[in-house]
């Protein structure tokens, strides 16, 4: 995996400030009430989290990494990716119900959910990855130091023009600012399960 530089993003919707801290991560802070949704079980489309986004080819993976460092109700943060306001993924790090849950949304005209609670994740380093290959999306995630688990399969068609990078959003606060401290693009994952030990 190769580092992406944060200026070579172009931000989807830009947030209320984001600052390149000394040590190269970068924070970022969403509009109070931002999120990305669509219809299902809530009844109202939004579409206004902040995400710096670049290509996303098929036959790559994208990675980003963030501290999980907010704990309110609905913040969260993670991968986009983007095809049009009809077609997209997000996944990553959602607090719920009060604690932080592993998930993704996966969004064809409406919106689908799924977690996983992962309460020893709170206050560590967050790897979220995103492999695109042939007809899928395989998303997985970690903590630093330990093994990816996979948290999604998704539908993408070969042919859709996609783009991929870090999000964040605070459905139901103000004040939120998520440090994202790397970017990388590479190889997608070969397999979707890794091969039996002997």
């Amino acid at each position: 995996m190769r580092s992406i530089e944060w200026s070579s993003g172009s931000w989807r919707q830009p947030p209320v400030r984001v600052t390149e801290e000394p040590d190269g991560s970068l924070s970022v802070e969403p509009a109070a009430g931002s999120d990305l949704w669509r219809h299902t079980s809530y009844g109202f489309v939004h579409e206004d989290a902040p995400a710096l986004l670049a290509p996303f080819p098929t036959g790559s993976a994208v990675e980003v990494d963030l501290r999980l460092d907010y704990a309110e109700q609905f913040d969260q943060a993670g991968v986009l990716v983007w095809v049009d306001d009809r077609n997209w993924v997000k996944a990553g790090v959602e607090v719920s119900d009060g604690q932080p849950q592993v998930g993704a949304v996966v969004t064809r005209e409406s919106s689908d959910w799924s977690v996983a609670p992962v309460p020893d994740w709170a206050g560590r380093e967050v790897s979220v990855r995103v492999s695109r290959c042939g007809d899928a999306l395989t998303v997985r995630a970690r903590v630093a130091g330990e093994p990816w688990r996979l948290v999604r399969l998704a539908p993408l068609a070969p042919d859709a023009t996609a783009f991929a990078g870090p999000y964040c959003c605070a459905p139901s606060r103000a004040g939120l600012t998520v440090r994202f401290t790397g970017w990388r693009h590479g190889s997608p994952d070969e397999t979707l399960h890794p091969d039996p030990p002997h």
